[in-house]
Order: C-alpha cells, then sequence, then structure tokens
C-alpha cells in the first residue's frame, strides 16, 4: 500500500506550510476524532490566488485549478495540525465559489479540489460529502474558499 507521502511525491506535489490565521480563530479544531479545517483560499507563497467572478473575469476552468490550490492548502493545515497518515476518512467539503449571478457549475469548480483528495488519498479515504455554494463575496476577493472535516485516528 501506497502511504500519502510517497502518493504527493508520485504526483509531484508539495504540501504547503500552513498559513496563519487572519483573525479571532484557529486553523483547525480536533474534537472527537474529526478534524475541523478553516477556510482556505488559493493563497501561494507567491501572494494571494486570482480574485474575481467565476463566469466574468474568471474562467470556470481557472477556478477548479484556485479549488485544487486551496485544497492543498487544506491539506497543509491538516498536517500541521495531526499529520496526514493521521487521516482516516475526508468526510466533507464545503465550497464556495464567488460568481457572477447565473453562474451554476459551481460543483464543477469544486471538483479541482475534490479530484485531489481522491489522488492523493484513494478513494477508501479520500470519498467525501460535499456543498458547493456560489457566494457574492469572499475573502480579498478570493474567487473559491474551502473548508474540509476529516476523521483522525488517535
Amino acid at each position: 500500500m501506497t502511504s500519502v507521502r510517497d502518493r504527493l511525491v508520485e504526483l509531484g506535489l508539495c504540501i504547503p506550510p500552513a498559513p496563519a490565521p487572519k483573525g479571532a480563530y484557529y486553523p483547525t479544531r480536533l474534537y472527537g476524532g474529526q478534524l475541523w479545517v478553516s477556510g482556505a483560499t488559493a493563497r501561494t507563497s507567491a501572494g494571494p490566488g486570482l480574485a474575481g467572478l467565476v463566469g466574468g473575469h474568471v474562467s470556470a476552468a481557472d477556478a477548479k485549478a484556485q479549488a485544487r490550490i486551496a485544497g492543498l492548502n487544506l491539506l497543509g493545515a491538516v498536517d500541521a495540525a495531526v499529520g496526514l497518515e493521521r487521516v482516516s476518512a475526508l468526510l466533507h467539503l464545503r465550497g464556495y465559489v464567488r460568481a457572477v449571478p447565473d453562474f451554476a457549475a459551481q460543483p464543477g469548480v469544486i471538483d479541482g479540489a475534490s479530484e485531489l483528495f481522491l489522488e492523493v488519498f484513494g478513494e477508501q479515504v479520500g470519498a467525501h460529502a460535499r456543498t458547493a455554494i456560489g457566494v457574492a463575496s469572499l475573502p480579498g476577493g478570493a474567487c473559491v474558499e474551502l473548508e474540509l472535516v476529516a476523521a483522525v485516528y488517535d
């Protein structure tokens, strides 16, 4: 069985360090075998991710790529909190897509993160329930923000 770390190397992915909180909250909260991970955008060491409205100045394909990066940031928070090896199952992913009012392809955008999680963890651990929501605004004008709940081994 391939470890999560080996899988990341095979995929050519690096888990970023967890970002410091930008407010009065914690990046993660472990309770009762569940790790709740605060919202993450596609910010990288190079700066913020794409800003703008999906279906406007940001294409659905670009937003999907942003969701993949935001997913990596969630994994960075998980790794910092408990280590990726302790994840027994991804339970729920919630994705927010900042979009023009008539944009209706939010699920396709959030697939960027869902597909990443399946690649990294495999179906047994990476399959998850999900919500994809369209919103009018997000912090920093980001086009995508994600939050995650994972089950972890003791």
